[in-house]
This record gives structure tokens, C-alpha cells and sequence, in this order.
């Protein structure tokens, strides 16, 4: 099952779960050249659930995507989200009085008003996959998550169980899990 992936053994071995209180949703608002990675799939989805989308995004973050658009080709070609000023990603969006940056796409699934959740990468995060290549991606914004994980002993991969479903299936997840738990290095 694996025999088609290069998993680094970091996503096996890292304990792993989001505080939103501490990060603050960091994960959205990376400062780089470029927003997260998408699908070409994806693309034609979002168009289609943009005007519900956007019902929860901030009126800068519409005239921006109205202006710039919501993908764009990263330094490598790639597709990828646009981000306003190089930082938040044109889909984040804050609740009154808060400061963590939460996913409007994400806001309109569980508002039950669409069927996609938001763009695999996302959903996936600190887990990357570029090609053949699955990585855990490290940023120091997740060392809550990261001590958080220690504490609660909760596995990267158990924790990001949904999205690797979504993205590759349950069994895959499922052997993953058991090689996590059993804390054998196979990779």
C-alpha cells in the first residue's frame, strides 16, 4: 500500500494537536509567497460554491478575491490559494471580538450550505503531499500542537485521521494509525 508514496517517518513518530487559543489559526495566515497548495479539481468546486463562501468572508477579503481571484500558480507552477499581503489566506475570516483566524469555505460545510470541506492541503495540514512525497511540514506557530500532542498523546496521524481518509483512504489511514501506535520504525 505504501509502496507508492515516500513517507517520512516524521508523520509516524510526531505527537500532534491544534490549540487554536495558542496558534490562533496560524496555519492560515503564513507569511510566504504563496497560500496553500490546490487541486485543479478544486478549482471548478469552489467556483461553484463561491457565493455561498463568500457570505462569510470579510468585505476586504471579497473585493480582493473580486480583484485577484482566489488561485494562482506559485513559484514552482503549482496551483495555489491567494493570500492578501502575502499573509492570510483570501478565505480566512475572524469572529467578532476574536483573533483566530478560522476558514470561511470550512464555515459554510458545517453550516451544512456545502458539500466541500476546503482544499485537501488545508485539511491535511502540517501533513504536505508534493508527488510521490508524503512529509510532515514544520512551522514554529505548531509548537503548541506539537506540545499539546506530547500531552494529550495524541498521534499526527490520528490526528489528521479525516483528511488522510479523504486523501488517500481508511485503509491507509488505518495502517498508518497501527504503525504510529506500535511505535515501529518501517520507513
Amino acid at each position: 500500500m505504501f509502496e507508492t508514496y515516500k513517507i517520512d517517518s516524521t508523520i509516524i513518530q510526531k505527537k500532534f494537536l491544534c490549540d487554536l487559543t495558542k496558534c490562533k489559526g496560524g496555519c492560515c495566515t503564513i507569511y510566504g509567497e504563496n497560500g496553500a497548495p490546490l487541486l485543479s479539481e478544486e478549482i471548478p468546486i469552489i467556483e461553484e460554491y463561491l457565493p455561498i463562501i463568500k457570505k462569510y468572508m470579510k468585505p476586504k477579503s471579497i473585493e480582493f478575491l473580486d480583484k485577484y481571484g482566489y488561485w494562482e500558480h506559485d513559484t514552482e507552477g503549482e496551483l495555489a490559494v491567494t493570500c492578501i499581503n502575502k499573509r492570510d489566506c483570501v478565505f480566512v475570516y475572524y469572529d467578532e471580538g476574536s483573533d483566530i483566524a478560522k476558514c470561511a469555505i470550512e464555515k459554510a460545510y458545517f453550516a451544512g450550505e456545502i458539500t466541500f470541506q476546503k482544499p485537501v492541503s488545508c485539511h491535511l495540514f502540517p501533513i504536505r503531499v508534493r508527488g510521490e512525497h508524503i512529509y510532515y511540514e514544520e512551522f514554529s506557530m505548531c509548537e503548541y500542537a506539537l506540545e499539546n500532542g506530547i500531552e494529550k498523546n495524541v498521534n499526527l496521524v490520528d490526528f489528521c485521521k479525516d483528511s488522510i481518509e479523504r486523501k488517500f483512504s481508511n485503509e491507509f489511514y488505518v495502517s498508518l494509525s497501527n504503525i504510529a501506535k506500535s511505535g515501529k520504525k518501517i520507513f
